[in-house]
């Protein structure tokens, strides 16, 4: 049995337009015994944002002026909205209330963009995992995904294996970091993008063709980004579909490229990112990553565990 927690809902990115779903989530979450705070941001609403900027971004700057810090601060879903926000966040503050403290802020998609620049700045680990509305809303709830999610938040080492077709072989060692890969590549030539030497970078998108992750792709290896990566991981990438024109143009392609022309290792095939089933990674924790065989495995430590 799960120990109750404190859950913050924040929503600094699209308004939460599936009402029912967030609805859904509450009160699972209430069902569970867990206390759910900031219940207004689910139904805020300007234009298509979850309430004007200076609402959104009051619910990332309140977690450095609370006096009871929740256990866990969870997004209500992505969108878009993020990186409007990123010049006005109090980074000084989060740092100081956040850093080293038994807090999970857990999020993906447009959310990337707020715990990537959290990391430059800060130093914070956040969790790249569920959210309110998508995950923990859905119909048919991801035993999966809410597994692999406590797990991540009480477990100071924490290991996931699954089966890749990638070719590769080997065993490296570095930062893990990375998510939404458009929102990564948003962030390129801005502070808010982390100087991540020897990192794992793991990626995930959604709606976007392969000649679109492979422009993006290429943009991060001409901007010297991945010349300093261990290796990368690709989660998953949905809601798009391939037409005559591509001719045998797929993902597959896309990670082959990637070993011949820039001669980094890529393991496919994780559960993560936008799908029903994903696993929840700490963005900024110390990882080792072992592929023999078509097994992979991660293992990662250095994360903030819950009490």
């Amino acid at each position: 049995m799960l120990a109750p927690r404190s859950i913050r809902l924040i929503a600094p990115s699209g308004y939460c337009h599936n009402q029912d779903a967030a609805q859904r989530a509450v009160s699972r979450l209430q069902t569970d015994g867990h206390q759910v705070e900031n219940l207004s941001a689910i139904t805020r609403r300007f234009q298509r944002f979850a309430g004007e900027d200076a609402e959104r971004l009051n619910d990332v700057n309140q977690l450095a002026r609370l006096t009871t810090l929740p256990d866990i601060v969870l997004a209500v879903r992505g969108g878009y909205g993020a990186t409007r926000l990123l010049d006005k966040i109090d980074y000084v503050g989060l740092q100081r209330q956040l850093l080293n403290q038994p807090v999970a802020l857990c999020g993906h998609s447009d959310f990337t963009a707020i715990q990537l620049a959290l990391l430059a700045q800060t130093g914070l680990i956040t969790f790249s995992g569920p959210m309110l509305a998508g995950n923990f809303g859905a119909e048919t709830l991801s035993e999966f995904t809410l597994s692999h999610f406590w797990q991540a938040l009480t477990s100071p080492t924490v290991n996931i294996g699954w089966r890749s077709q990638s070719p590769d072989k080997g065993r490296w060692q570095g930062t893990l970091w990375g998510g939404n890969l458009a929102m990564i590549c948003s962030l390129m030539g801005t502070p808010w993008m982390p100087q991540i030497e020897d990192g794992i970078l793991v990626i995930e998108d959604v709606n976007e063709h392969p000649f679109r992750i492979e422009r993006m792709l290429i943009q991060l290896q001409q901007s010297g980004i991945l010349a300093r990566q261990r290796a990368i991981i690709t989660g998953s990438f949905t809601s798009t579909s391939l037409a005559a024109y591509d001719n045998g143009f797929d993902f597959a392609t896309v990670w082959q490229r990637l070993r011949d022309e820039f001669h980094i290792p890529v393991i496919s095939d994780l559960a993560f990112g936008h799908d029903a089933d994903t696993v929840t990674l700490p963005l900024g924790s110390r990882a080792t990553l072992q592929l023999e065989q078509g097994e992979a495995q991660l293992a990662f430590t250095g994360h903030p565990t819950l009490r």
